[in-house]
């Protein structure tokens, strides 16, 4: 029999550790129950370990009964997120008395207080998807704001935010461990509005969070008085008019009570031509276009074979064809005798563009512009325009027999412009002893006048030089002197007349500018004023809204049709006045730019007839032929894929002689004064050709061109004789295609299918009175016939060549004295057609003997002499446009069908001999 005499022993407590999600607890001390019925078995054997307590996950499992040990493990899964401590009683049974574990006793109950280890398995997560705040410009914060993440572990270690951290690169803020954000450096709001930045977190395990966070920070500025709401570059397209340059702009003034807003605003175009986008066409044709007298000289001209003493003058010729002359200080021209006027008076008009900056050295020289001094013997200067220290100097020095007393002979301007390095326009007008100078087309008088005595008369012949000035007296080698050193354009003369205010303008307005839109719609209290070229516009006013109004008005405007094109500068200066003695608000200066954008450059195309074959008779005529008659004139732009066909102006056209010049003793090639009537055109020619000038439309220099005609009295020795016709807009800025165009002669011992090579040109088709030519007698036919054949075709020349002489020496005499009574006639007006068949009987003849005097009737009614009409080319085209004489209709029908059929013989079959 067994006996169980004691009850185990185990330790009063325990204290174990367990880490989450594992089922093995590390106790402390060890679990183990004795017995003092050891060895005795059961009685000193350990059985089992009960826990008690309330939803204690844990079993004890004993490991060996002899010796007590034991093991707490967790029987359900421990998570320290759930419960990070457990307490519960733990007892010790021995097994009893017996196998049936009868008698069995157990232990007192030992506290158990287990700690739950966590595990790092979760990662820190923000408390916001997003985070929001907002700065002023240029101040430093110590903290914009505060992000916050946070962990789902339960122990101190894995469940606190150890560090934040900005994730993006090169942002001027930073983050300190607590989640504060500042800023590293002063935010700008013009440099940048707003930032995102993103933040993440690390637990003190290192585990970063799953999902970064974005911080939107905006930048607010600071309220600062200045424009707003304007563009940097405004876009122009040739073309469209005005533009608003600032439809949006308006002044931000914080709220500080204004008295009064003044705004300049300022376009800088001094590198755009001469100053500014202006027209480019010759000087003479700008002349003509505004309205300026006649007989004015271009000094400085283009060079040609016939103004040829500019050829060795340096150019500096800008964009546009804008025709300019650089002078360095060893460059001066003589003008020949021919060109310079001779007939200078009391009145007369000087005219230049110059740009000049300041001498060199402290006693500069003078520079001349234009000099008339004596060719030879002596130093005389009989007048002049130079420049000396930044002074305008004009020398007049008159003859003794124009005036023998103490008079005016220096006139003296000192002026910014003369020495600014930019372009102006000078015309001084001379109306002796006075003399004006206009500088841009303001007025300036002299600020000294010194007399002289006049220049005694001589024989001395005078040499006027550009650039410089003669001294062909009283040196041993003749030469120039008083070099100029700058830039000249345009430099004209005009003897006997002064130039107008108007004209002035005209001749030096710029075709840029500001502008204002609707002047309506302005508040009254706004005031505003353009300087004369409307490149500076101030605008006043008192209430901020008014001036915001006004400014958004301000436009720019360029007239031409072919613009030069790039950058023009905008520059705004504000000035505020304020209520009291309260210091006024600055505001900054606005700068941007207007980019005029390249135009469509247009095609010039001329069209035409390039070949014209005339008999002689017509060469010969009063009125020779128009070698254009057929002449079109097209200008075509491209937009796009397409093409466009578009209308502008031309500056001049050139009918150029090609090979020998013309011989005046044999032909003339001139345009009649009439044909440029009602037209801004003129016109110079010589043996080398045609020049028709002036601004004017291409329908116009069509009419005109239409109108030159071609003499020759001598047709016998002409073969051929060629010309070349080119057009120009914009001074050759833009030019046409070279039109070539041969007039040769006619022979009428030529057989008769050379008839059909004037079929080709439909045109110029005119039945002529050509010697009778039978081209289809029979070989067989007896003599007899043949001589009096021969003897009617004798009679039929000579009726007809007395009616031709008689009729023209008659029309001939009245020529003069119709052109007298009908000054405007038009060459083209002759409705003349004589169509002859040379195979007609002299029945025939005389019956269009008849016809012809009935015609030159109604000829002289219209103004137009029966000599014209024969001679004149333009018969031809009146000869299909013309439909009113009725005697003529059918014979006209005959003429028609013969030239669509390319041919233009007579039907032997209804010849009569």
């Amino acid at each position: 029999l067994i006996l169980n005499k004691h009850k185990p022993w185990i330790e009063t407590s325990y204290h174990g550790v367990i880490t989450e999600n594992m089922d093995t607890v590390l106790l402390d001390p060890p679990l183990v129950a004795l017995d003092k019925d050891a060895p005795v078995p059961y009685a000193g054997e350990i059985c089992d370990f009960k826990i008690y307590g309330q939803d204690a996950p844990f079993k004890a499992v004993v490991l060996n009964r002899t010796s007590g040990e034991g093991v707490l493990k967790a029987s359900s899964p421990v998570d320290c997120e759930s419960q990070k401590e457990y307490t519960f009683i733990i007892q010790a049974y021995d097994c009893g008395s017996g196998p049936n574990g009868a008698d069995w006793k157990k232990s007192h109950k030992a506290v158990v207080h287990i700690q739950v280890d966590d595990v790092n398995e979760f990662a820190p997560v923000f408390r916001e998807p997003q985070y929001k705040a907002s700065v002023t410009e240029g101040k430093i914060y110590d903290s914009i704001l505060q992000v916050e993440a946070w962990d789902q572990d339960c122990s101190p270690q894995y469940s606190q935010i150890c560090n934040y951290e900005i994730v993006t690169p090169g942002t001027p803020f930073a983050i300190d461990r607590n989640g504060n954000i500042r800023n590293t450096e002063r935010l700008s709001f013009d440099k940048q509005q707003s930032y995102k930045i993103m933040v993440t977190a690390f637990d003190c395990g290192q585990k970063r969070a799953k999902e970064d966070v974005a911080v939107h920070i905006v930048v607010k500025p600071v309220c600062k008085p200045g424009w707003q709401g304007w563009n940097k570059r405004v876009d122009y397209e040739p073309g469209t008019g005005s533009k608003q340059l600032f439809p949006k702009m308006h002044l931000e003034t914080c709220g500080g009570p204004l008295s009064g807003v003044k705004a300049m605003v300022e376009l800088q175009t001094n590198h755009i031509g001469k100053g500014c986008d202006r027209e480019t066409y010759s000087e003479k044709s700008l002349q003509k276009l505004c309205g300026a007298a006649s007989g004015s000289t271009d000094l400085l001209p283009a060079p040609s074979p016939s103004t040829n003493w500019t050829s060795s003058l340096l150019t500096d010729s800008g964009r546009d064809s804008d025709l300019i002359y650089r002078f360095d200080g060893r460059q001066a021209a003589n003008v020949p005798d021919h060109v310079v006027p001779q007939n200078l008076t009391d009145q007369f008009t000087i005219a230049t563009w110059m740009k000049h900056g300041p001498s060199p050295g402290l006693r500069a020289e003078k520079e001349t512009l234009l000099c008339n001094s004596d060719k030879t013997e002596m130093n005389r200067h009989h007048y002049s325009l130079y420049v000396h220290n930044c002074r305008l100097v004009f020398l007049l020095r008159r003859d003794f027999t124009q005036v023998d007393t103490f008079r005016p002979a220096e006139f003296h301007w000192k002026l910014e412009q003369i020495c600014d390095k930019e372009w102006h326009y000078y015309v001084i007008n001379v109306e002796f002893p006075a003399v004006t100078l206009f500088v841009d087309g303001v007025t300036y008088e002299p600020y000294l006048v010194t007399d002289d005595w006049p220049i005694h008369a001589s024989k001395i012949d005078t040499q006027l030089t550009v650039g410089a000035c003669w001294q062909g007296g009283e040196v041993a080698t003749p030469r120039f002197t008083q070099y100029f050193r700058g830039s000249l354009s345009g430099l004209t003369i005009r003897p006997g007349r002064i130039e107008t205010q108007k004209v002035i303008s005209c001749l030096q307005a710029c075709k840029e500018g500001l502008d204002i839109n609707s002047l309506e719609s302005l508040a009254k209290d706004i005031k505003f004023h353009f300087n004369p070229a409307q490149s500076v516009l101030v605008v006043e006013g008192e209430d901020v809204g008014s001036i915001n109004t006004a400014m958004t008005k301000v436009s720019y405007i360029n007239s031409r049709q072919f613009p030069t094109s790039g950058l023009r500068r905008l520059h705004i200066t504000t000035t505020v006045q304020c209520f009291g003695e309260d210091t006024c608000l600055s505001i900054p200066d606005v700068k941007a730019v207007v980019m005029v954008l390249p135009p469509s450059e247009p095609r010039i195309t001329i069209t035409g007839s390039n070949r014209l074959v005339r008999p002689a008779s017509d060469l010969q005529g009063p009125l020779g032929v128009a070698p254009f008659k057929e002449l079109h004139i097209t200008s075509t732009v491209m937009k796009g894929d397409s093409v466009m066909e578009v209308m502008h102006n031309l500056d001049y056209c050139d009918i150029l002689v090609i090979g020998e010049e013309l011989s005046p003793d044999a032909e003339s090639l001139e345009i009649h004064h009439n044909a440029l009537l009602g037209k801004h055109l003129d016109a110079t020619n010589s043996t080398s050709g045609i020049s028709i000038y002036g601004v004017d439309s291409m329908a116009h220099y069509e009419q005109a061109l239409r109108q030159v005609r071609y003499r020759n009295w001598r047709p016998a020795t002409l073969t051929e004789r060629r010309f070349r016709l080119t057009c120009s807009e914009l001074n050759g800025r833009y030019t046409s295609n070279e039109f070539n165009l041969e007039v040769s002669l006619l022979h009428h011992s030529a057989p008769v299918e050379h008839v059909n090579h004037l079929a080709s040109q439909q045109q110029y088709i005119r039945p002529v009175h050509h010697p009778l030519m039978i081209h289809t007698l029979n070989s067989h036919m007896p003599a007899t016939v043949i001589i009096v054949v021969c003897i009617a075709a004798l009679v039929t020349i000579v009726v007809i060549g007395v009616y031709r002489i008689h009729a023209t020496h008659q029309e001939g005499s009245r020529e003069d004295e119709e052109e007298v009574k009908e000054a405007d006639v038009d060459w083209e007006n002759s409705a003349l057609t004589i169509i002859v068949n040379p195979m007609e009987n002299i029945a025939g003849n005389q019956a269009v003997d008849e016809e012809v005097k009935e015609e030159s009737q109604e000829e002289e009614e219209q103004g137009m002499t029966s000599a014209e009409s024969e001679n004149s080319d333009e018969d031809d085209e009146e000869e299909e446009e013309e439909e009113e004489e009725e005697e003529e209709e059918d014979e006209r029908d005959v003429v028609e069908k013969r030239k669509h059929e390319g041919k233009f013989e007579w039907d032997s079959s209804s010849s009569t001999y």
